[in-house]
């Protein structure tokens, strides 16, 4: 059995490749709109791409299922639980097979079995991996947004980021049934969560890659022994403000994301644009990002422009800030900087990004400075 991990930081999430060296398939899981990677990494282990699938309608990312599926001539998997409010309204355009709760479907010798595990939304899936020439148990569990390193899903993002109301605590009482499941596992099973450390998905996720089912019963505070009620204020308590962006996450991923990428998976990349037409781009009010780090936009920059720098943070801020229905312009040092942002914003749905200016448009331009305070005296320390 061939399987490998592929994590984005900017978006701390991970979407995984699982393959069968006998018969040259692969199965691709939770993939986000980067597909060249999914691609490329098919190609070098020598695979096809046979099936692509997902474990929910996600929230904080653009799915790259329905793309990857119709570049690879790939079969799409996609749940069919959760109830007629739940379902992707492209699957049947899309040629998806439905999944439901104990099916079974094979990647040559290796064995995929849904599980319906909500509450962090209604339509959950996880899969449950046996690679048959090894054993006839079970490896691995793909959670998805179920049960995280250290950390659950939360129930809450329908009600906050979507608007769905009174789904909160239903949602959390779901997710304590599911968790029933989960103890259930062989101690030894593998957990492959579809989020790290940084994700609005969860309040607590742990930094490592990937845990087993035995030491998330031990160290996992949702799987601690307490009552329906206990659970269910415990979760709901201390999550974080969703980013407003969440909301267009699931109505794209819903409907059906468009595809994006050219014909090999890449990504489009923004023009470089004249410097002169940049006082036009700020006259008529439009939306311009200066990507700088924030100690060089401060030392100079151009009234009217927005700072984002293009950090860690970047896709999060840019969910918070930029419009869905208007063209953004960038300020970036250089032609790779410019494309790493707009390949950030695309993969939260922000694909109207119309060009670039590189820095050397401020160059002979009237900017301004944001003033700094006087860093505080040291312990001891006599201002002069």
């Amino acid at each position: 059995m061939f399987f490998k991990r592929f994590y984005d930081d900017s978006l701390a999430q991970a979407s995984y490749m699982i393959g069968c060296q006998r018969t040259g398939e692969a199965l691709v899981v939770d993939p986000n709109r980067d597909i060249a990677q999914y691609i490329d990494a098919a190609r070098d282990e020598k695979l096809r791409i046979a099936q692509v699938t997902e474990t929910h309608i996600h929230a904080d990312f653009v799915s790259g299922a329905r793309e990857l599926a119709a570049q690879t001539g790939a079969q799409l998997l996609l749940s069919g639980e959760g109830g007629a409010d739940w379902q992707y309204a492209y699957a049947a355009d899309a040629g998806a097979r439905v999944l439901h709760d104990g099916n079974v479907f094979t990647i040559g010798n290796i064995h995929i079995e849904v599980l319906h595990t909500p509450g962090h939304t209604p339509e959950h899936i996880s899969f449950l991996v046996t690679d048959g020439p090894a054993s006839r148990e079970p490896w691995g569990i793909l959670t998805g947004d179920f049960v995280f390193v250290g950390d659950v899903g939360r129930p809450d993002l329908l009600e906050r980021a979507a608007g769905h109301a009174n789904t909160m605590e239903a949602g959390g009482r779901a997710l304590f049934r599911s968790l029933a499941r989960f103890r259930a596992l062989p101690d030894h099973v593998q957990v492959w969560p579809g989020h790290g450390a940084g994700s609005a998905c969860g309040k607590a996720l742990g930094a490592v890659a990937s845990s087993t089912a035995g030491y998330e019963k031990l160290s996992n505070w949702a799987l601690a022994s307490m009552t329906e009620d206990e659970f269910v204020h415990s979760v709901l308590e201390g999550q974080p403000e969703p980013p407003a962006y969440f909301a267009q996450m699931k109505r794209i991923n819903k409907t059906g994301p468009a595809n994006f990428a050219d014909g090999k998976g890449q990504f489009p990349q923004p023009p470089r644009l004249a410097p002169a037409v940049l006082e036009d781009i700020l006259r008529r009010g439009e939306v311009v990002v200066d990507v700088r780090a924030a100690p060089s936009f401060a030392q100079g920059f151009l009234p009217g422009t927005l700072n984002i720098p293009l950090d860690r943070s970047f896709v999060t801020w840019s969910g918070w800030l930029l419009p869905y229905d208007r063209d953004v312009w960038l300020i970036a040092p250089d032609g790779d900087r410019a494309n790493q942002a707009a390949r950030a914003l695309a993969m939260i749905g922000l694909d109207r990004v119309a060009g670039y200016f590189s820095t050397d448009a401020l160059e002979g331009r009237e900017l301004s400075l944001v003033p700094q305070a006087e860093p505080a005296p040291w312990p001891g320390q006599t201002c002069t």
